[in-house]
């Protein structure tokens, strides 16, 4: 199951990379009325989150620019950054490079048990395997809204 666990995450990774390499930068920052955020945004919160979710269960040392968080945790939004966000380049070096990073992780940590156990809404995750899991069904979320972003955006023909 834990090699399951790191081949889906490569998949859906390299589908991610793929995806964000063939989008024009110029559509980065253009935000539709109908989302809340833009692509830039979706890339950097899966590459953040990422990070964080990781750092559940296992000793990592962020190699994410500090200025993350504050344009990428939940709840921020691009209107509101001050600083200059990644460009698409840094953007997927960072992908990749913790795509990477997936050959790294011994899976006997997917059976470490959380104590205590990770609660995040109603979510309560007891092993790192579940928390990483859900990673990876958070970055295919992210994922499905680039794809939808990036529909609309040719619809209206930016």
């Amino acid at each position: 199951m834990s090699s399951a666990l790191l081949s889906m995450a490569a998949s859906v990774r390299q589908m991610v990379i793929q995806q964000v390499h063939s989008i024009p930068e110029e559509l980065f920052d253009v935000q539709p009325d109908q989302f809340n955020n833009t692509i830039r945004w979706n890339v950097g919160h899966i590459a953040f989150v990422h990070e964080y979710f990781l750092s559940l269960g296992l000793p990592i040392d962020s190699r994410l620019p500090n200025n993350y968080g504050s344009l990428f945790k939940p709840g921020t939004k691009p209107v509101d950054w001050s600083d200059i966000p990644p460009t698409k380049e840094e953007l997927l070096q960072n992908l990749s490079r913790q795509l990477s990073g997936f050959s790294e992780i011994d899976p006997s940590v997917f059976d470490k048990q959380m104590d205590p156990p990770k609660e995040l809404g109603p979510l309560k995750f007891e092993t790192f395997g579940e928390v990483f899991n859900f990673a990876i069904v958070h970055e295919s979320m992210h994922f499905s809204t680039i794809s939808c972003l990036l529909k609309v955006l040719q619809y209206q023909k930016v």
